[in-house]
């Protein structure tokens, strides 16, 4: 809520603005390469956020990971159920700072996460970067963050059976309508639809899921979707 807090305060102004903590190690190009691209490809009213892959390394700065790929479209669609990339990455104008500072504090998941779902649902645009200029200290036990072996993926998988990513959808659900003057009427459609999908028997799930269109960017979030759906976990 700290990172939340700072970019709601409506006396930081700046033209750009970055996520950072004490475990990221910012390549030297890092914020060249984004100030470069939304100056090229944003409007100036128009909510912009460049972000991108990690790459994860241990005490010696030697990486040994890569975030995963994500390939397909970034829409409200898609961050209903995802977050896909750490603030730790992320760039944003002052068209997108100021859409914070309107929606102000909501009881979150992550500062990421939020951005990703703010910027879409109001016709903003989030950039992402298959090329990583962030080298992120992977703790041993961190489970929000790196996703980077087949233990870590199972886990994720019975973090859904338990309800922790229903527990997620919660409160992203109560921050979404608590800025929801600020949703396009495509966002509201889909935000209700969703509400009414997790609520829904077994059968009509899967129908509403179908009709919501929501989808996750890889194929083992597209399981975890599935099984959260199967035991109403979504």
């Amino acid at each position: 809520q700290n990172f939340l807090s700072m970019a709601c305060d409506t006396s930081v102004q700046a033209d750009m603005y970055a996520f950072s903590d004490q475990d990221d190690v910012w390549l030297p190009e890092k914020l060249q390469v984004a100030v470069e691209h939304i100056q090229q490809h944003a409007r100036p009213d128009q909510p912009y956020v460049y972000c991108g892959r990690t790459s994860y390394e241990r005490d010696n700065l030697k990486p040994y990971a890569q975030s995963t790929l994500f390939v397909y479209p970034r829409s409200f669609r898609n961050a209903l159920i995802q977050s896909i990339a750490g603030g730790n990455t992320m760039v944003f104008n002052q068209a997108a700072k100021k859409l914070i500072e309107q929606a102000g504090m909501v009881p979150t998941v992550s500062h990421d996460w939020w951005l990703y779902q703010l910027i879409t649902r109001a016709r903003g645009r989030e950039f992402y970067d298959e090329k990583s200029y962030i080298l992120y200290r992977q703790h041993a036990q961190a489970m929000v963050g790196g996703n980077t072996n087949l233990l870590a993926k199972f886990k994720r998988i019975w973090m859904v059976v338990q309800g922790r990513f229903g527990g997620w959808s919660d409160r992203n659900i109560l921050a979404l309508n608590q800025a929801r003057s600020l949703l396009t009427p495509e966002s509201r459609d889909s935000l209700d639809l969703f509400v009414r999908l997790r609520h829904s028997t077994l059968k009509h799930r899967f129908r509403m899921l179908e009709v919501c269109g929501l989808y996750r960017q890889t194929w083992r979030g597209t399981i975890s979707l599935i099984i959260a759906a199967v035991f109403k976990k979504i």
